[in-house]
């Protein structure tokens, strides 16, 4: 009940952004300048997110709704981006699961990884809506907090969850992964079944609370195939994006560049490029009816501002060049040793060049 009233609180302010130039831009309607934000715009690159990360772990950060929102606005509000995105991690779903944990320096670690197919039968039901309550209160907050600013809700897509269930944590080569995949093929498909019940209601669940886009993050999906992608994971993506019809939706996934054309098949709204991929190419594959998000390189924040100017003002010209409805992103999250000041500034230049071309 807590959740329906929240809903219906925010209904006008959700109504009212599809007016915001995020939203219009996702759903390829004309806008006065190119949208921005950024992947990873909340994180350790920020002085005011590692004062709290001083404090907290970072399970504890995600569990707070109150600190979740807080710096999800505080990044919102420090690089005047176009889009916030919920702080959150993609594995939280896997919490219970795989016994979850975030050990320093040493990224995720799942204690109870899936290994046979008798661990894919015993996989347990989620309660989606109580045991991921938190995320969808960030969400809540966020939007009581900013209404004036479009919120996209997250999840990781089937395919990178199950990696890192089947691998138990990060991986180079994804050699369990495959593995499974491949001999056990029919434990992988019940697998990816799961997973994507799951994050569909995960993403719903965000809608329902307020946000107004929701994006699918297939990180690693970049180490299969074309053919396996279209065999073992696509399906999955096409039901997941099927089932979110009545939102703006975003696909991304890091080294993709040569199946961004099946990217676009899976029913998304926008498809994400990373930075290996040539934006004017990878538009002509997503096709002119889909809007594209990207593209810049994360290290060239590493650089000084005439270079960071430049690299910008090429990726909005080869957009302006190619057409159709462009949002601007990296090609991947912000790493953790850029200057805050350089990100600021590159939103600025985005904002300042594309409004001029624009007129």
């Amino acid at each position: 009940m807590a959740l329906e009233l929240l809903v219906n609180k925010n209904s006008k302010t959700v109504k009212r952004l599809d007016d915001s130039l995020f939203i219009r831009a996702l759903r390829g309607k004309s806008v006065e300048r190119t949208p921005v934000w950024l992947m990873r715009q909340a994180g350790r690159y920020q002085a005011s997110y590692r004062a709290i990360r001083e404090k907290v772990d970072f399970l504890t950060l995600c569990h707070s709704s109150e600190l979740a929102a807080q710096v999800t606005v505080e990044a919102v509000d420090s690089l005047q981006v176009d889009a916030g995105i919920i702080f959150a991690d993609i594995l939280l779903p896997l919490e219970r699961i795989g016994r979850l944990s975030f050990a320093r320096g040493d990224g995720p670690q799942l204690a109870k990884p899936v290994v046979c197919s008798q661990d894919v039968d015993s996989l347990p039901t989620i309660d989606v809506e109580g045991e991921l309550s938190y995320v969808f209160q960030s969400v809540s907050l966020f939007c009581k907090e900013r209404p004036q600013v479009p919120l996209i809700g997250f999840a990781g897509a089937p395919f990178t969850l199950a990696s890192y269930l089947i691998e138990g944590g990060s991986s180079r080569n994804f050699e369990k992964t495959k593995a499974f995949m491949f001999k056990e093929s029919a434990a992988f498909a019940k697998l990816m079944s799961y997973l994507t019940d799951v994050t569909i209601a995960y993403l719903k669940g965000q809608a329902e609370a307020g946000a107004h886009a929701l994006m699918l993050f297939d990180s690693w999906v970049g180490a299969l195939s074309r053919q396996d992608f279209q065999r073992f994971v696509l399906p999955h993506s096409k039901k997941i994006f099927a089932a979110l019809e009545e939102q703006p939706t975003i696909y991304f996934g890091t080294a993709c560049g040569g199946m961004l054309d099946l990217f676009a098949e899976s029913g998304a709204a926008c498809i994400g490029v990373d930075w290996r991929s040539d934006l004017s190419n990878a538009h002509r594959m997503i096709g002119q009816d889909k809007a594209y998000m990207g593209n810049l390189d994360p290290c060239v924040l590493f650089a000084d501002k005439d270079e960071i100017a430049r690299q910008a003002a090429y990726i909005l010209d080869q957009a302006k060049a190619a057409g159709g409805s462009h949002i601007f992103n990296l090609g991947h999250g912000i790493l953790q040793h850029t200057q805050e000041e350089n990100v600021r500034f590159l939103v600025e230049t985005v904002k300042e060049y594309s409004a001029d071309r624009k007129t």
